[in-house]
Order: C-alpha cells, then structure tokens, then sequence
C-alpha cells in the first residue's frame, strides 16, 4: 500500500515541511486567520487614530480662538452653555420638522 504513494510524498523532509506549514496555517496561535483580523483590526484603529487626532487639532484650534478673543467666548458660553446676563431671557427657538 505504501509502494502505490509516489516516493516525493513518502520523503521525511515533504512530510515534514506540510505538517509545519499546515500546523501554522491552521493550528498555531498566530495562524493565517488570525493574522488577517488583527491586521483587518490595526487598519481600522489607525484610522480612528487618525480622526481622533484631526479632532484634537480642532479643538486645539477652537481653544485658542476662544481664550484670545473674550467677544467670541461670551458666544460660545451663550450658544453652547445658554448661559446669561442678569436681567436676562434667554428663548430657544427649536425649527418644527417638515413631514
């Protein structure tokens, strides 16, 4: 029965290097698979990194313009915060949907 199996597969280095290859791909805690979704996951935190950073420098920029600029800060605190004055009313006017 052995004699009918061709002698390349019968060799120990074959034998030998498709159990590794296939004990990688397959078995191993860092196999092909797993491979692919933590690199399929990298990507995806790269750019969340990405974004996070674009927002950092937003927010960098609008803290700046805000602390240089006391007219600009009372706006923010008004619309943002709706913060007043004393003797003040302050009247949220809220657009009705369009159906």
């Amino acid at each position: 029965m052995i004699k009918r199996i061709p002698k390349f597969f019968r060799n120990y280095y074959f034998i030998t290097t498709a159990a590794f290859l296939v004990w990688m791909l397959f078995f191993d805690s860092n196999d092909f698979i797993t491979q692919f979704q933590m690199k399929k996951e990298l990507s995806r935190l790269e750019s969340e990194k990405q974004y996070y950073l674009d927002r950092i420098d937003e927010v960098q920029k609008d803290r700046r313009e805000l602390l240089s600029n006391q007219e600009l800060l009372e706006k923010f605190a008004r619309e943002k915060y709706l913060m007043k004055k004393p003797n003040e009313e302050v009247f949220i006017v809220v657009p009705q949907k369009e159906d």
